[in-house]
C-alpha cells in the first residue's frame, strides 16, 4: 500500500483534563499524547505523510515537539486546528498530497492505539475501497432515559463503540468534506451522510480515549505495571579440563568449564529464564531450544540479548535482576563488579551478583558443579 497519509487531530484545549494546556501536550510517563501518538504512527508500513491539527496557539511548539519525533522518517506538515473538530480535519485535508491513496484520521487523545490497528485499518480500506471503522462490542447494559425516568432498555447487541483511526480513500473523503454544510461527530458519520458505505473492524483496548482526569490517571497506570520472575539453571563441571568457564557472560581465567550445548553459563541462563518467566513468555529451552545448531557453544549474551528483544517486543523493559551462583566454586567475589558492571550494561538494568554453598550438600556440595538463580523485575512501557 503506498501513498497512505495520517492526519492526527490534536488541536483540542483539554479543558476537561483540568491540566492548562492543551490536552496534546500533557505528559504520560514522560511522553505527551502527541509523543505517544506518533510514534505508534511512524511503525505503519507505507506511510508517507503526517499532518497534524494543532492547537491554534501552539503550533511552532507541536512543530518542535513533532519534527523530533518524526525526524525526517516522512513528511510531516502542521496546521492550526479549526474552530470544532470538523473544521480541524479540513485544515488537515487540504495539506495533503493530493495523490495520496488512503487518508487515516486519528485523535491523538487516543495516543495508545497500536500500529497494528492502523495497519489493520489501511489494509481494509484497500481491499475494500470504502471507510472502515475500528470498533468494540458495547460491554455494560444501556438505558434510554428522560430527564430522571428510564424509559427502555435498548439492546445491545448491535451496538459498538466507535474508535480512530478511521480510513478512507482521500479523494473521497476530501470532496465530502467539501461540500458538506452539516457537523458531524466523526468522520464515519458524514461519509455515511454522503452515502457511503462504512465498513467496520475490531477495534483495539488501547485505543480508549483520554478526556477527562480518571482517564489520565488509567492511562498512567498502565505504566506502573511491573512483574516479577525467577529462573534456575545447573550445569556440572566439564571432564574436558582445557574448557573454559564462562559464567555472567565473561570468561573467568583460570577455571574449568561448564558441560552444556551452547558455553554452560548458568549464570546468564537463569536470568534469561527469569527475564521470560516475567514477561510470562516460556523459558530458554521453549524459546531458544536444547540443542539447536545455530546455539552449539554460544556465548550467554546471545540468550540474554534474544530475551530482551521479545520482551521489548510485548512492551516490557527491565527494572532489575539479582543472580546467586550455588556451589563451591569458582570464587565469585574477585569476578563480581566485573560481571555486575558486564551485565548491566548488557541488560540495560541493574544487575546484583552474589555467591552462596550447599554446606556439602549434593553434587554441589561435591563440587561436581553449580547452579544459579535469578530473580528479574520487569515493568510495562507503552
Amino acid at each position: 500500500m503506498a501513498g497512505i497519509a495520517v492526519i492526527l487531530v490534536a488541536a483540542g484545549d483539554g479543558t476537561r483534563l483540568g491540566q492548562g494546556i492543551p490536552k496534546a501536550l500533557v505528559k504520560i510517563n514522560g511522553k505527551s499524547l502527541l509523543e505517544h501518538s506518533l510514534e505508534r504512527i511512524l511503525g505503519i508500513k507505507g506511510l508517507s505523510q503526517i499532518v497534524v491539527a494543532s492547537h491554534e496557539n501552539h503550533v511552532p511548539e507541536f512543530t518542535a515537539i513533532g519534527n523530533s519525533v518524526i525526524n525526517g522518517k516522512v513528511e510531516a506538515k502542521y496546521t492550526p486546528g479549526g474552530l470544532s473538530r470538523q473544521g480541524s480535519i479540513w485544515n488537515a485535508l487540504q495539506m495533503v498530497e493530493p495523490e495520496t491513496e488512503i487518508v487515516l484520521v486519528h485523535d491523538a487523545a487516543r495516543c495508545f492505539a497500536p500500529t497494528e490497528l492502523f495497519e489493520a485499518v489501511c489494509e481494509e480500506v484497500a481491499r475494500k475501497q470504502t471507510g472502515i471503522l475500528p470498533v468494540l462490542p458495547v460491554a455494560d447494559t444501556i438505558k434510554q432515559v428522560s430527564h430522571d425516568v428510564v424509559e427502555s432498555t435498548v439492546e445491545r447487541e448491535q451496538l459498538r463503540i466507535a474508535q480512530t483511526p478511521q480510513g478512507f480513500i482521500y479523494s473521497k473523503l476530501f470532496e465530502n468534506y467539501k461540500n458538506t454544510s452539516k457537523d458531524f461527530t466523526d468522520d464515519a458519520a458524514l461519509m455515511q451522510a454522503a452515502g457511503e458505505t462504512i465498513h467496520s473492524i475490531p477495534g483495539h483496548p488501547m485505543a480508549f480515549k483520554i478526556t477527562v482526569l480518571s482517564d489520565l490517571e488509567y492511562a498512567s497506570g498502565l505504566f506502573r505495571s511491573q512483574r516479577s520472575g525467577i529462573g534456575t539453571d545447573v550445569h556440572r563441571f566439564s571432564a574436558d579440563k582445557t574448557k573454559p568457564l564462562y559464567l555472567g557472560t565473561l570468561l573467568w581465567p583460570g577455571e574449568v568449564g561448564l558441560d552444556g550445548h551452547s558455553d554452560g553459563d548458568a549464570m546468564s541462563h537463569a536470568i534469561v529464564d527469569a527475564l521470560l518467566s516475567a514477561a510470562g513468555l516460556g523459558d530458554i529451552g521453549g524459546v531458544f531450544g536444547v540443542d539447536d545448531d545455530e546455539y552449539s557453544g554460544a556465548n550467554g549474551e546471545v540468550f540474554i540479548k534474544g530475551a530482551l528483544d521479545l520482551l521489548a517486543e510485548h512492551g516490557w523493559r527491565v527494572l532489575n535482576v539479582a543472580v546467586q551462583l550455588v556451589g563451591n566454586k569458582p570464587k565469585v567475589a574477585p569476578m563480581r563488579l566485573e560481571v555486575e558492571q558486564a551485565l548491566s550494561s548488557l541488560i540495560g538494568a541493574p544487575v546484583s551478583v552474589a555467591a552462596t554453598t550447599t554446606d556439602g550438600l549434593g553434587f554441589l556440595g561435591d563440587s561436581q558443579g553449580v547452579a544459579a538463580v535469578a530473580t528479574a523485575l520487569i515493568e510495562s512501557r507503552l
